[in-house]
C-alpha cells in the first residue's frame, strides 16, 4: 500500500502544474471505462461534463477525472485529457468515432501570483501533460491542481490517502485542498482530521484535548474576495458499483471534509466530490459493505486533506501564504 489512491486498482494519476502561472492540473486516468457518480455541496462549483454523472443518464462510465487549478478557465484541460486519450484509442463509441468521457472540476487560484498567460489560457496542454505523465506513484502537496491553493491561513495542496474495509475492498482519495477555512485548529499545528490520522501521515500530534477559545469561528480565506475558494475530491474503490450507489458514496465522502476543514460546504466555495469504481476486485458489496466502503471513503478523504496542507511549499511570491512546515518548524 501506498497511501494513495493509486492503491485502487485500474487508475492511475498524472500531474502538470505552470509555475508561472501558479497553477496546474491533476487528471485521474482509468485503465477501463469506470461508474462513476458526483455529489456537490458547496454553492458555488465549476464544472464540466458532470450532468451525465447522474444515475439515470444514458453514458454509464467514464475514462478520466480531472482536478484543476484556473477557475472556469481550468475546465479546458478535460479537452487536454480527451485529447491524450483520443490518442490512444479511449472512449465512449459512436459509429466510427470514440469520444473520452472526461468530468473535471477547478478551483479558483488565478489570485495567489501567478503572471498572466497571454492569448492562450495554458491548461488544456497541462490537461494533455497530465494525462500523458499519469502512472501509480504520484507527489503530494504544490503540485498539479493543487500547485496553487490555499487555505484561509496556509498553503494547500494535493492530497491522497487510501485504506481497505473490513470486506477487503480497496478505497482511496485524491482532493485539492483550497479551502475556504482552515484545516488546522486556531493557532496551533494541530489539523482538524486529526483523529483520522493513521501512523504520522501528517505529522502524528494527535488531537488536542481542548480546542481553544475563539477557534470553532475559524479564520475565513479573503474576506475582500470571498468567491476564490473550493476543494475538489475523487473517491475511488474497486467495487463493482452502479452510478446510483456511488452517488450515495460521494455524498457519504462529503463527511471527511467536514472532519477536515472548518467550514465546509459554504456559499463561498464549490466543495464537491466525484466517486469511482474500477470494479477490479471482481465483487459487488452487499448493502452493509457498500455502508462501509462511504465510510471509508470520508476517513481516506479527511486524511487527504490534512496530508494535502501537510506536504505542501509556499510559492515565491511576495506576500504568499506559509507552508504548514514553515509555520510550524516540521
Amino acid at each position: 500500500m501506498l497511501n494513495l489512491i493509486t492503491d485502487v486498482a485500474g487508475l492511475s494519476v498524472g500531474n502538470a502544474h505552470d509555475p508561472a502561472v501558479a497553477s496546474g492540473v491533476t487528471a485521474i486516468v482509468f485503465d477501463q471505462p469506470a461508474n462513476a457518480s458526483i455529489a456537490i455541496h458547496g454553492g458555488g462549483p465549476a464544472v464540466r461534463d458532470t450532468a451525465l454523472l447522474v444515475p439515470e443518464a444514458t453514458v454509464e462510465t467514464i475514462d478520466a477525472v480531472v482536478l484543476s487549478g484556473g477557475s472556469a478557465f481550468g475546465l479546458d484541460a478535460a479537452g487536454g485529457v480527451m485529447a491524450q486519450l483520443a490518442k490512444i484509442g479511449r472512449g465512449f463509441e459512436v459509429g466510427n468515432v470514440r469520444v473520452p468521457i472526461v468530468p473535471a472540476a477547478s478551483v479558483f487560484d488565478l489570485a495567489v501570483g501567478g503572471s498572466a498567460w497571454g492569448p492562450s489560457p495554458p491548461w488544456w496542454e497541462m490537461g494533455f501533460a497530465a494525462a500523458a505523465s499519469a502512472q501509480r506513484i504520484f507527489a503530494l502537496g504544490s503540485v498539479g491542481g493543487g500547485y496553487g491553493a490555499t487555505t484561509a491561513t496556509l498553503k494547500g495542496g494535493l492530497g491522497s490517502a487510501s485504506a481497505v474495509t473490513a470486506a477487503g475492498f480497496t478505497v482511496g482519495a485524491i482532493v485539492v485542498v483550497n479551502a475556504v477555512g482552515t484545516v488546522t485548529i486556531g493557532d496551533t499545528p494541530h489539523f482538524w482530521a486529526a483523529h483520522e490520522e493513521i501512523g504520522h501521515e501528517f505529522g502524528g500530534l494527535g488531537a488536542l484535548q481542548k480546542v481553544p477559545d475563539g477557534a470553532r469561528s475559524p479564520a475565513i480565506k479573503g474576506d475582500a474576495n470571498p468567491r476564490a475558494n473550493t476543494t475538489i475530491a475523487l473517491v475511488a474503490t474497486d467495487a463493482i458499483m452502479p452510478k446510483a450507489y456511488l452517488r450515495r458514496t460521494a455524498i457519504m465522502a462529503h463527511d471527511g471534509m467536514a472532519r477536515a476543514i472548518r467550514p465546509s460546504h459554504a456559499p463561498l466555495d464549490g466543495d464537491l466530490v466525484f466517486a469511482a469504481a474500477t470494479g477490479q476486485s471482481g465483487r459487488s458489496p452487499d448493502l452493509r459493505q457498500r455502508a462501509d466502503i462511504g465510510h471509508i471513503a470520508a476517513h481516506c478523504l479527511a486524511r487527504a486533506i490534512a496530508r494535502a496542507v501537510f506536504e505542501a511549499a509556499a510559492l515565491p511570491f511576495p506576500g504568499a501564504l506559509p507552508s504548514y512546515r514553515e509555520m510550524f518548524s516540521q
